[in-house]
């Protein structure tokens, strides 16, 4: 069991709550890494340190106590999004572009 308290707090049910709810106040440049990691971690491929450091990052997301609360108008999700880049930073390599095609479907549903 992991002791980092946002990758424990990490749930696929409690992801897609927070992205379908959230979309919009989150805006695609928040919602774009976020979907990118979510489909490489669900990836066999994908190693062990990377769908940590995801699912890490992912947990960051959806975890109701924040740095800056999401609920905040514009700056809210700057924490999120620092987050997110970060963590995709670090896992890009096994981030393919099946993820990526996956990930612009997603957001083309939510945004169009």
């Amino acid at each position: 069991m992991s002791t980092d308290p946002y990758q424990s707090a990490y749930s696929d049910e409690s992801f897609w709550d927070k992205a379908k709810n959230h979309a919009k106040g989150a805006g695609e440049a928040a919602m774009t890494p976020a979907l990118k990691m979510y489909y490489a971690a669900q990836d066999a491929d994908t190693p062990g340190w990377a769908k940590a450091a995801i699912y890490s990052a992912l947990g960051y997301f959806i975890f109701p106590v924040d740095a800056v609360p999401d609920l905040a108008p514009v700056v809210g999700y700057t924490d999120d999004l620092g987050v997110l880049a970060a963590a995709l930073a670090a896992t890009a390599a096994n981030v393919k572009d099946t993820h990526v095609t996956k990930a612009k479907e997603t957001l083309a549903r939510w945004f169009s």
